[in-house]
């Protein structure tokens, strides 16, 4: 069950808020229907009910908000807008990667596909599915977790008749089976087809709160088309005819030759046209939408009602005399034409509107109850009206001064009746076919608003954060191998190494260190720390362009576990390569020029550890550069600039000084501490201490370090905004 209490957003300067204090529930086992226009306030219900924009409002899922809920995704399934999918990345792949980021069984991504008709589609790319198709994989993104609750921002749009009438069985199958289920719509002959509850939205507030019957009977209004080329003959032959027989008839004109009839038939109208020689291009049944406004009480039959909201604060803050009590008692005697007028009204109200909460809003404390309060219904523990409450009279304006005329007293401040609301209220009564009694709403904040009392606006919403994935190495994974990007990255790295290596052997005087990396001196990096810095850049740049992990918001979950994994798996990726490019080069050099420039260097070990930490440090600049720049071309810029910028700034400070540095530090660090190294362990702290020392080595640690901090800093900047 879904209760949103008081959602209001925040207004943009001198503007008025997109969704001014509305609330409504959506009930278990049934679907519910968000209908307004476009600019309705439709989208920005949802994103404030999921803590998506700050405003003000609380909603509870199941008796509880968002925030309280340790797995949101697997409470509700969320779809707004597209699906932002890598284009090149598989359906079946791709919510197995969302499977892994939900800490559900990979099965259930086979589940799901078969649930929502796209097992023969489980291999096409994201890129080429038709709209139809695309709509399926949002609500088999949604359906993956198997939430309890669905919400869905306009589900149907841009689909085919057969899709969307696949889509509302899908959702009455949802309810069906215990959930929860609120979509918008724009069409209010799709919300009264598939909704058994509608809430209408217009300009920002709650217009209606109906169920579908009640819905398609004051909203939706039969109707004859009719085009002719006489289409002003034919409405005056029409209005003739229904004028004679004594019927009700309304014709509207619309573009020339276009008629809307009420309250005839294609038959009668068929029979007309053919008697009199009236050539018809169409003649057909409609519904009717009558707009958000159809069937609301006039102003001249709300102001009576209106008027008593004085009398009513007046008589529970004990302000009315003898006399105003008399007059009241005999302004309450109903005459004829009263009665005419009340008649009317209650023939063309609709339900009434549950627009807000009642009361006032604790910064803390229990959750509020629920918006309406019915005088003269007994209501249950929670505050909610009984399932089948009958109408009670309740009791009358003058029944407070009639108990005091009785005793002789005034009536006391303090002191009010149950069906009466507190002081700073407003009650409007209405007349309705429902027997539903006057609705309580909030007095404004100025009225109602005294020093040390609760505030009487809704509390405020903050952005909740973007989850992180529940198993954030084995999503990551899935992301690097879903699609061909990585290996092709991989393969071109491997053939353009192996052709610098046979360049640099024919051009010759280059080191053998340097040609087993592809290294020339003129180049600040080789083909494989570029290959790698490239992958780590695409590790966060691709979450960045595509955001599969939050399609609600458009951002990326800043943690440390999400973070962890992408170093791993971009660190094991270049290990990776760097092993395959020494392994390439020297055997192209074997094959082209013979077993002389293929010879192992006599340091290979120091070398070996150089060249490795060279290549996972590029690896792991382009994921820290990527996270903190939000793009891969920042993070490629990133690997870039520690040779082209860092390298030659470090060789300033350290020109002279490193190897005297690197050279006594393993005897040093052991007259300090007094340790004696195990198993020759001074030797590799030495060879650590060199590849440091080294200006590319410094470069890099110290640019590590910085890209470290700064995505430290801004993920604490966003968990404090």
């Amino acid at each position: 069950m879904i209760q949103a209490f008081g959602l209001t957003s925040n207004p943009r300067k001198a503007r008025r808020p997109a969704l001014d204090n509305v609330s409504f529930e959506a009930h278990t086992g049934r679907v519910t229907a968000l209908l307004g226009a476009p600019g309705a306030g439709k989208t920005t219900a949802l994103r404030l009910m999921l803590e998506l924009q700050q405003g003000r409002g609380i909603t509870y899922f199941r008796g509880r908000p968002l925030r309280r809920i340790s797995h949101p995704s697997r409470e509700v399934g969320v779809l707004l807008g597209d699906v932002p999918g890598h284009p090149a990345r598989s359906v079946r792949s791709h919510l197995r990667m969302l499977s892994a980021a939900a800490g559900v069984p990979v099965r259930r991504a086979d589940e799901v596909l078969e649930v929502v008709g796209l097992v023969s589609l489980r291999e096409e790319r994201l890129g080429t599915l038709a709209r139809g198709m695309d709509r399926r994989v949002g609500l088999a993104c949604a359906l993956l977790p198997d939430p309890h609750t669905l919400v869905l921002d306009a589900p149907a749009r841009g689909l085919s008749a057969n899709e969307v009438r696949w889509l509302h069985d899908m959702l009455r199958a949802h309810a069906a089976q215990g959930g929860t289920v609120l979509f918008t719509t724009a069409d209010p002959k799709e919300a009264a087809r598939t909704a058994d509850r509608v809430v209408t939205l217009d300009q920002g507030g709650l217009v209606a709160d109906q169920e579908a019957k009640e819905f398609a009977r004051t909203r939706l209004r039969p109707r004859v088309a009719v085009r002719s080329p006489y289409a002003a003959r034919l409405a005056a032959l029409l209005t003739k005819e229904a004028r004679t027989a004594q019927r009700s008839l309304e014709v509207v004109t619309e573009d020339g030759n276009r008629l809307l009839v009420y309250g005839s038939t294609t038959a009668d109208i068929g029979d007309t046209a053919f008697r009199h020689g009236i050539l018809v291009h169409q003649l057909a049944d409609e519904l009717g939408d009558m707009g958000p406004g159809a069937g609301a009480v006039p102003p001249e039959a709300r102001r009576p009602a209106e008027e008593s909201v004085v009398f009513d604060q007046r008589q529970a803050s004990g302000d009315l005399s003898a006399h105003e009590c008399s007059q009241a008692a005999r302004r309450s005697q109903p005459t004829e034409s009263s009665r005419a007028a009340d008649d009317q009204v209650s023939d063309n109200a609709p339900t009434p509107v549950r627009s807000s909460l009642a009361g006032t809003f604790p910064s803390q404390g229990p959750r509020p109850r629920a918006a309406v309060r019915t005088a003269g219904v007994p209501t249950t523990g929670d505050g909610q009206e009984p399932a089948d409450p009958k109408p009670s009279a309740g009791p009358s304006p003058t029944a407070a001064c009639d108990a005091d005329a009785q005793e002789g007293t005034t009536p006391s401040p303090g002191a009010h009746s149950p069906g009466t609301p507190a002081r700073g209220a407003r009650v409007i009564r209405r007349r309705s076919t429902t027997g539903t009694q006057p609705q309580t709403v909030p007095a404004r904040p100025e009225e109602a608003l005294t020093p040390g009392s609760p505030s009487p606006l809704p509390p405020p919403i903050s952005v909740r954060p973007a989850p992180s994935p529940l198993r954030p190495l084995r999503y990551e994974l899935r992301r690097a191998a879903g699609i061909g990007t990585g290996f092709v990255i991989c393969g071109a790295t491997l053939v353009v190494s192996a052709l610098v290596a046979v360049l640099l052997a024919r051009i010759g005087h280059t080191p053998q260190a340097r040609l087993f990396a592809a290294w020339p001196r003129e180049v600040p990096l080789p083909p494989a720390a570029l290959g790698a810095g490239l992958l780590g850049a695409l590790a966060f740049g691709d979450e960045f362009r595509h955001p599969a992990l939050a399609v609600d918001r458009g951002s990326v979950p800043r943690r440390l576990g999400l973070l962890t994994a992408k170093l791993l798996v971009s660190g094991a990726t270049a290990l990776v390569l760097a092993f395959l490019t020494l392994g390439c080069d020297a055997e192209t050099l074997y094959v082209v020029y013979g077993r002389e420039l293929a010879q192992v260097p006599a340091d290979w070990l120091s070398l070996s550890a150089s060249w490795f930490g060279l290549v996972v440090g590029c690896a792991w600049a382009g994921v820290l550069a990527a996270g903190v720049f939000r793009s891969t071309s920042g993070g490629l810029a990133a690997v870039v600039a520690v040779p082209v910028v860092v390298v030659p700034l470090v060789h300033k400070v350290l020109q002279g000084r490193g190897a005297s540095m690197a050279a006594g530090l393993p005897a040093r660090m052991r007259e300090v501490f007094l340790l004696q190294w195990p198993f020759g362990g001074e030797r590799y702290l030495a060879g650590a201490a060199r590849v440091l020392a080294q200006p590319v080595g410094s470069a890099l640690t110290l640019s590590l370090t910085a890209l470290l901090c700064a995505y430290l800093l801004t993920t604490l900047r966003s968990r404090v905004r």
